[in-house]
């Protein structure tokens, strides 16, 4: 796996990560009734970015370590997916 490919992985692997953290452990303005004019009742009485890009980063550093070794290790290949057997026959070089 290059350098740009590990990043990217990184990267999509954060971005999943954070879509899955953002609605856990929320408060809504509704929760507290303190409801601010012009907002939904569902919108968020307290939201701290920061604590959620840490917890972010924290999950997606152990995910990324999983995938990352099993792509790696050769457990699971491209190859693995291609159930239509569109790839042809895998190449006979020596290993």
């Amino acid at each position: 796996m290059s350098i740009i490919s590990a990043i990217v992985l990184f990267a999509v692997i954060w971005w999943m990560t954070l879509f899955i953290v953002l609605p856990l452990r929320n408060v809504t303005q509704g929760d507290t009734n303190e409801i601010e004019p012009g907002t939904h009742a569902s919108a968020p009485a307290e939201f701290s970015f920061k604590k959620k890009a840490r917890t972010t980063t924290f999950w997606a550093i152990g995910i990324y370590i999983v995938v990352a070794g099993i792509i790696l290790s050769g457990a699971i290949e491209v190859r693995d997916f291609d159930w239509f057997n569109r790839m042809g026959p895998p190449s006979l070089r020596s290993e």
